[in-house]
C-alpha cells in the first residue's frame, strides 16, 4: 500500500474589513497591547467595543499590570495613521478639550455638567507592519442612536427637548472656541455614566475653525470638494454645498430633534445627495407643510420614556 503524500494546508488570509463608508478597517489589535502616548504615559488595550467609519475604539486602563475589565474608565480610539478624521479629531482635543479648559468653562457659568468630552492622550503606534494613531477618551454609555431604535424610532417630548438643550451646551462651547461639529447624530451622541453630564457630544473627526489664526471670519465660499460632507440626512444646507457654519450645526440638530419626534424624515433612505439637498431647501422654504408632512399626528407625551429612564 502507497504511503499518502501528505498535505500542506494554507490557512486563509483574514478577511478584509470594510466600513460602511468603503473604508478598510484596520485589522484586529490583541487585548493586553501596550499603546505609549506622546507624554509618555502609558496604556492597556482592552477588548473591542465598536467599530466607526475609519477605525476601531477599545477599553482602555491606565492600571498596566492589570487586565483590562469591562468596566474600564477610558476607551481608545484606534485608525491607521494615513487617515485623516482622527488627525483633525486629535488636534480639535488638544486646542479646544483640555480638562482645565472645560471646568473652567463649567465653574465660570455656574453649570452641573456638560456634554463635552476632555482629552487625555494621543500618539502612534506600530502593530502587525503597520503604523496606527490613536486617541485616547473617557468611556460614556450607550449611544442616543441605540436608545431610539430601542424605543421604537420615538422619543417623548421632553425626552427630545432635554437632549436638544445639552447638546446646544456643547455646541456653544465648540463654537465659542472657534469650531464647527458638522455631524451631529445619535450614534455621535452618548449617554454619561454615573456622575456624568446626561449626554455627550462625540466624534470631532469633521471638526472645522470657522476664524482665520489672526481671528478674521473665513468667507462663505461653495466648495464642491468638501460638498455633502456629514451624514447625509442630516447634513446641513450650508455643508451641502461644502460650507461649514455655526448656524449649520443648529440646523442639523433640529434635523435631529424632528426625526426624534416624529420618526422619521422626509428625504430617508434618498442615497442622491442633490435630490435631499433639494428636499430640504424646499422644507426651510415651507416649514409649515415640512412639519405637517412629519407629524402626521402631534407628538404625544407618552410616546416613551423620559431621558432619566434611558439607561434602564
Amino acid at each position: 500500500m502507497a504511503p499518502r503524500k501528505a498535505v500542506l494546508v494554507v490557512p486563509e488570509p483574514p478577511k478584509k474589513r470594510i466600513a460602511p463608508n468603503g473604508v478598510r478597517l484596520p485589522d484586529p489589535i490583541i487585548e493586553g497591547e501596550l499603546l505609549t502616548d506622546t507624554a509618555q504615559k502609558t496604556w492597556k488595550l482592552g477588548r473591542s467595543i465598536g467599530l466607526g467609519g475609519f477605525g476601531e475604539i477599545y477599553l482602555a486602563s491606565d492600571e498596566i499590570n492589570k487586565t483590562v475589565k469591562d468596566d474600564a474608565k477610558y476607551v481608545i480610539k484606534v485608525e491607521r495613521h494615513s487617515n485623516g478624521p482622527l488627525f483633525v479629531e486629535k488636534n480639535f482635543y488638544i486646542r479646544t478639550a483640555q480638562m482645565d479648559m472645560i471646568n473652567e468653562w463649567v465653574a465660570r457659568r455656574h453649570m452641573k455638567a456638560l456634554g463635552m468630552p476632555y482629552y487625555l492622550g494621543t500618539g502612534s503606534h506600530h502593530y502587525g507592519g503597520e503604523k496606527y494613531r490613536f486617541l485616547v477618551l473617557p468611556r460614556f454609555g450607550i449611544d442616543i442612536e441605540k436608545v431610539f431604535i430601542r424605543h421604537g424610532r420615538r422619543f417623548h417630548i421632553k425626552t427630545a427637548f432635554t437632549l436638544a438643550s445639552y447638546i446646544i451646551d456643547a455646541l456653544e462651547y465648540i463654537h465659542c472656541h472657534e469650531y464647527i461639529h458638522a455631524d451631529i447624530k445619535g450614534s455621535n451622541l452618548l449617554l454619561g455614566l454615573d456622575t456624568q453630564a446626561p449626554v455627550y457630544l462625540l466624534d470631532y473627526g469633521l471638526a472645522t475653525r470657522y476664524l482665520y489664526r489672526d481671528g478674521r471670519h473665513k468667507e462663505y465660499r461653495h466648495d464642491e470638494r468638501r460638498a455633502h460632507d456629514g451624514t447625509l440626512e442630516f447634513t446641513s444646507r450650508d455643508a451641502h454645498i461644502g460650507v461649514h457654519s455655526r448656524r449649520g450645526d443648529l440646523e442639523i440638530l433640529g434635523y435631529n430633534l424632528v426625526q426624534w419626534l416624529c420618526g422619521r424624515l422626509p428625504w430617508e433612505g434618498n442615497s442622491d445627495p442633490e435630490q435631499v439637498k433639494d428636499s430640504k431647501t424646499q422644507a426651510m422654504h415651507n416649514i409649515p407643510s415640512f412639519l405637517n408632512n412629519c407629524f402626521k399626528t402631534f407628538p404625544a407625551s407618552s410616546c416613551s420614556a423620559p431621558l432619566s429612564t434611558l439607561c434602564g
